[in-house]
Order: structure tokens, then sequence, then C-alpha cells
């Protein structure tokens, strides 16, 4: 593929620092090449080493790129993530948590987690609570892609958050994308008076590589032409991260909300946003703020 040509600069939007993770492939990479486009600096986050340096060395021509390399299958990788995001940007405007799959059998991590729980769900509530110094001092938008899933196969349980009960990969991965639904809402209940924004956003089904390598029915389907004929093209997708990223005058971003076709939705969610919180940060280990 060409270097991606740098337009000029429209002049109504301020550069903004915006990393995105699962920035490798799909919506992320194409949200990348947006933002890059409007004169943003991005930073991309992907599991594939070559993959994410493809996309940063296609879009690095005028220097706005950087890339990072982290698989959410290890925390420890995670958490070295943080640390190099915390070294390299001093000031992060926007972190859209993008990565996520749906996987197949359950699966135990080395980190003792369901292997759908923890990359969906546990990995983005870490990073954003091991970079919630930076992000707080910038002011920023933590932007979660969830899924419609939260509402149509989730059945959230305090007590089994591995899925150890009853476990199927539609359940489980709708399961995490209801927790993040409740995170940005706890994101914003906790932080919005320090300046602190969040949302979470279905952004529809999109033809990408998404499911793939699911041993699940989802990733029977994503490899068939279906997806190809009747979803959106990432790059639609990603105008609806963008939307997030730099709203026009007449777009107003409700922080703590969930987004559906581009429009904020009522979402019928169990009142368990702090009892989750709790937990999480239990089974993280991580030093309450």
């Amino acid at each position: 593929m060409a270097p991606l040509q740098h337009p000029a600069r429209r002049e109504s939007v301020l550069p903004k620092t915006v990393v995105i993770t699962g920035a490798s492939d799909g919506t992320g990479a194409a949200a990348a090449r947006l933002l890059v486009c409007d004169g943003h600096r991005v930073v991309a986050v992907g599991r594939s080493a070559a993959k994410t340096k493809e996309v940063a060395d296609e879009l690095g021509v005028n220097h706005f790129v950087a890339d990072f390399v982290a698989d959410f299958v290890d925390l420890h990788q995670v958490r070295t993530l943080a640390a190099q995001l915390a070294d390299h940007c001093p000031r992060i405007d926007v972190l859209a948590n993008n990565a996520g799959s749906i996987l197949g059998d359950r699966h135990v991590t080395a980190d003792g987690f369901e292997e759908t729980f923890q990359v969906n769900y546990l990995a983005p509530f870490l990073l954003t609570n091991l970079l919630l110094d930076t992000l707080l001092a910038s002011q920023a938008l933590v932007v979660q892609t969830s899924s419609n899933a939260a509402r149509l196969s989730a059945r959230v349980d305090l007590d089994d958050l591995d899925n150890a009960r009853n476990y199927s990969p539609v359940r489980a991965y709708g399961n995490a994308k209801l927790e993040l639904v409740l995170f940005p809402r706890e994101l914003h209940d906790r932080y919005h008076e320090q300046g602190l924004s969040a949302v979470a956003f279905h952004p529809g089904g999109v033809a990408s590589n998404f499911a793939q390598t699911s041993r699940s029915p989802v990733g029977t389907l994503f490899r068939t032409p279906v997806p190809r004929l009747l979803f959106q093209s990432p790059q639609k997708a990603a105008r609806q991260l963008l939307r997030f990223v730099t709203p026009t005058p007449e777009e107003c971003v409700v922080s703590g909300a969930y987004y559906e076709n581009g429009k904020p939705r009522t979402l019928k969610a169990p009142p368990i946003g702090p009892q989750l919180w709790e937990a999480t940060t239990a089974l993280l280990d991580l030093n309450k703020r």
C-alpha cells in the first residue's frame, strides 16, 4: 500500500494525541489513517508486531505515528505497555480501547483468568487505570469499543466473572462487552469532576478480520463471504469512533453514555458498576484510588 499523503490540516481541529489499541487491522487501523489525515498524533497499539509496524510505517511518513506491541492474553505485556506509553506520551488526549476478540472453548490464561474476560475487559481496565494519572492530567476522553452483544447475550454474575458456569463463547463475549459499558460509566462517576470523560459505543457489524481465528460459530460465520456482503467497511465504522475524538460543533459527547448508531442508547444494565469496579481492582491487585 502506498504511503498515505497528508492533506492540509483543518484549522478548526486542534491536534490531539490519540492512543488506539487494536490498531493493526480493521476499525483501529482505519481510524488511525483518518486521524493522521486530520493532523493528529496517533499511537498505534497492536498484537502483531509486523502488522502494527506496517500500519505505523504507512502513516508515519509525516511523523505523526508511533507504535507499540502488546498481546492482551498476557497482563505483564499490558503493564509493560502502560509504562511505555507513560514514558512516550506526556499527554494523552484520547485513549481508544478498541482491541477485542470473540474466542472459542473456555481457556484460562497464564494469569489465571478466562481468556475472553481477560482480553476484552480486564486488559483495557488495567491499561486505563495504569494510565490514569496521565489521563487525568490531560483531561482526556476514554472511548471504549463495546458491542450490542452487551444487551443481547450478557448475564454478568459478580460471583462468576470468570465464566466458569454455563460457559459459551457468545455469552462470555456478551458479558465482557456489558462490563465494557459499565466501565466507562464508572470512570465518569469517579473522575468526571476531575476532567476525565468516558463513553462506550457499538460500531455495528464490520467487514474485517474480526473473529477470523475464533473457535466459535461466530468465527465460522466471519470466515464466510457473508460479513463482506452485509456489514459496513472498517472505514465507516472508524468514522463512528472519530465522532467522539473530533466531534463537530453540532455534536455533544455525553460522558458516561453508551452509543449505538451515533446516539446515546439506554441500556438496561444491572446497577453493579461500583461492585464490578471493586471486584476488578481486587482481581488485578490495583491500589485503590
